[in-house]
């Protein structure tokens, strides 16, 4: 029996949430401080790991927000369980009409909501005019490709959300390489050249984040999709898997993941993995290691049963929208850190007095989250 949190869903899913989450609140600044202060390989290695790549190629910072899309989609089978279950069908494609107008509805209201609240962590109540004025978001991106990968998965049977899958990647592989870019011609994937920077630049209202394209602009969001039907096939197949052998279960999500990476590693020869177009092999070589990540917190927690070491991770995953918006600027914890322990980290040696204030502003956040899970107020979208 899986187990599930105060909010009631899955811990090895909320602790995955929070594993990538963690990275973004305040993980990556520790591992930079850590890497200067003790500039030894392994950590050096990993501060190299926590920046984004210029453009083509991965690390593993590139990688934290498809798998937490990937995440999002993981979850949508068990939502509609209830729902199912109520209804006494096995598929969401067998929910009667009316029960399908509410879902939809639903999702609707989610995808405007997190479209806002994108809108809201870009700066859009500084009122700095509409040119300056950035629409596209991470949460936006969550939201669109979430709700048309759900839309997907309500009217169509497992093979037919397959193809819809490979369609998708394929589609946009085929459009990036063969619709022509006034000035560059087709097939060109540079900033200024690709087919996506020409759409956003196009179609794109108010401020693009990188001046002639956005890593979460319009055409971009396609491939996004993709990402979140990969997480929803998982989460399908782990709810409908149940008599399943475990060392079965656990073998087929291994190959399944060695499949998708091999795919996304032979598709960068010609479509190379790019994190900022989303291309096709960027979501194959990301969607494998999501798999393997998703794996392994499936293991040791909901397999193995081990979960206590995990809690700051379902902490963190369990209001993980709401600590993404406060760590990208709604909330300064670093006034409160310093507040609190700033003091004490002054007799510290200064090298370390970096690697010392990172950690308190994780404490602090940390601190909230607690407070939040305890009197379990969590911000549901």
């Amino acid at each position: 029996m899986n187990k599930t949190t105060a909010n009631g869903r899955l811990i090895s899913l909320d602790a995955l949430r929070g594993f990538v989450m963690f990275w973004i609140m305040s993980g990556e600044h520790i591992v930079h401080a850590l890497a200067k202060a003790a500039p030894i390989p392994v950590f050096v290695w990993m501060s190299s790991q926590l920046n984004h790549t210029e453009w083509e190629g991965i690390t593993f910072y590139d990688m934290i927000f498809p798998i937490f899309l990937f995440v999002a989609g993981v979850s949508m089978p068990y939502s509609f369980e209830k729902k199912m279950n109520a209804a006494g069908v096995s598929t969401p494609m067998e929910l009667p009409l009316q029960e399908k107008k509410k879902i939809y509805l639903s999702m609707v209201k989610r995808t405007c909501i997190l479209l806002v609240l994108g809108f809201i962590v870009n700066g859009l109540l500084r009122f700095d005019g509409y040119d300056q004025t950035r629409f596209a978001s991470v949460l936006g991106r969550i939201g669109l490709a979430w709700f048309f990968a759900g839309l997907i998965y309500l009217n169509f049977d497992l093979r037919k959300q397959v193809f819809w899958f490979a369609g998708i990647l394929i589609g946009y592989y085929l459009a990036m390489k063969l619709i022509p870019v006034p000035g560059f011609g087709a097939g060109v994937l540079t900033k200024e050249g690709s087919l996506e920077g020409y759409i956003d630049r196009l179609f794109l209202p108010g401020r693009l984040h990188s001046k002639v394209y956005d890593p979460e602009g319009l055409f971009s969001t396609i491939p996004a999709v993709a990402t979140a039907l990969l997480g929803m096939f998982l989460g399908t197949f782990i709810r409908t898997s149940v008599t399943f052998p475990t060392h079965k279960k656990l073998l087929i999500l291994l190959i399944s993941a060695i499949i998708l990476i091999g795919t996304g590693l032979l598709w960068n020869y010609d479509f190379p993995i790019n994190k900022r177009l989303w291309s096709s092999s960027f979501v194959c070589y990301v969607g494998g290691f999501s798999i393997l990540f998703f794996t392994f917190f499936y293991l040791i927690i909901d397999v193995l049963g081990f979960d206590k070491w995990a809690f700051p991770l379902i902490l963190t995953g369990s209001n993980s929208i709401l600590i993404y918006m406060a760590s990208e600027g709604m909330v300064n914890f670093k006034y409160t850190a310093d507040f609190v322990f700033g003091g004490l980290i002054k007799f510290s040696p200064i090298i370390w007095q970096p690697v010392f204030t990172t950690l308190s502003v994780t404490f602090v956040q940390l601190l909230l989250l607690y407070f939040l899970y305890k009197k379990k107020w969590f911000l549901k979208i």
